[in-house]
């Protein structure tokens, strides 16, 4: 498994002294996400504010800053905007990373509470706001544009072989292996529908719309107030709309499956037509790439025991019925 590249905690502490002017008392590590390239933290200044800090590897992370910038500005209440330097800047480079610190919302995510007929409402109405937005030029120059690609595909069918190997031994990644086998056919069917619809899309050449790409429960944050914020903006993307409606209903991590949570979603985003091509492409596509990551982590990994056995779970519960495996082949009926 790859490491995070993350600074230590004092030149953390350090930088946000120097750039930002907060003497913090604690720097607390969180486990967030699956993004292996970021650190999470909460710091807690000595006046006993509390501040959420990303530290992203690399220093390329300006256009999804850009992106936020512009949907505040587009009177998107559901942003949470990151917090200034000292010297105005939206982010600080830090060593070989960047931070980002935001206001430290108490909350909880949809994968921990459902969101209540008013906020599925809520969440309908500003996701279609980001999907109205004009993107400026130089934005859109910089900003990632869809193309189908088989990168997942491609990934995923370098492990088939090691699902034969011989070679693999502890437990975890010999019953992987195991259910692998069990469920080749279905592996096999997301990945080549997902490279047939991709083809299809292609051809088709539909609108592209500023789209979050991963806005999944993880990512829609409840505070105490039931407020929602739309977060983790790294990978926006241009691209059709069906590249975010694919999760309203689609099932990731077994949640957000109930026809009724649609039509509030709905309700609130307005009366559109779904292209089903690309629901259904995008439903695959995504999983052919966790299936991807998780494969490539439970068989080939180094990583830590627990680390890997929560892979492996989620493995499995994308086949459970009802999962996302299923609702991705019923879409494309």
């Amino acid at each position: 498994m790859l490491e995070k590249h993350a600074p230590s905690d004092q030149i953390i502490s350090n930088c946000l002294h120097t750039h930002y002017g907060i003497k913090t008392s604690s720097l607390t590590s969180l486990a967030l996400g699956a993004d292996i390239n970021a650190s999470k933290y909460k710091a807690l200044a000595l006046n006993q504010t509390s501040y959420f800090i990303k530290v992203k590897h690399g220093h390329h992370h300006d256009t999804a800053v850009e992106i936020v910038e512009l949907l505040q500005r587009s009177g998107i209440e559901e942003i949470i905007p990151s917090i200034l330097t000292i010297h105005g800047k939206p982010m600080q480079l830090i060593d070989n990373s960047t931070l980002i610190m935001y206001p430290f919302i108490e909350g909880q995510d949809g994968f921990h509470r459902n969101l209540t007929e008013d906020q599925w409402t809520t969440l309908g109405k500003a996701l279609k706001q980001i999907h109205e937005v004009k993107v400026p030029l130089p934005i859109l120059n910089r900003i990632r544009k869809e193309t189908y690609s088989a990168k997942w595909r491609d990934a995923l069918c370098l492990i088939y072989p090691h699902v034969e190997s011989n070679l693999i031994s502890d437990e975890i990644g010999l019953n992987l292996q195991k259910f692998i086998k069990k469920n080749i056919s279905d592996i096999r069917q997301l990945v080549d529908r997902s490279e047939e619809l991709g083809e299809k899309l292609r051809r088709e050449s539909l609108p592209f719309v500023l789209c979050h790409s991963d806005i999944h429960a993880g990512n829609v944050l409840m505070d105490e107030n039931s407020h929602i914020y739309i977060v983790d903006w790294d990978e926006p993307i241009m691209a059709p709309k069906e590249r975010d409606l694919m999760f309203i209903g689609g099932g990731v991590g077994n949640v957000w499956n109930n026809p009724i949570e649609e039509q509030l979603f709905y309700k609130g985003y307005g009366k559109t037509e779904i292209n089903w091509t690309a629901l259904a492409y995008y439903r695959h596509e995504r999983i052919v790439e966790d299936i991807a990551i998780y494969s490539q982590e439970v068989l080939l990994g180094s990583g830590k025991e627990e680390e890997r056995l929560e892979m492996y779970q989620h493995f499995l519960a994308m086949f459970e019925p009802h999962g996302v495996v299923n609702i991705a082949f019923k879409t494309d009926q």
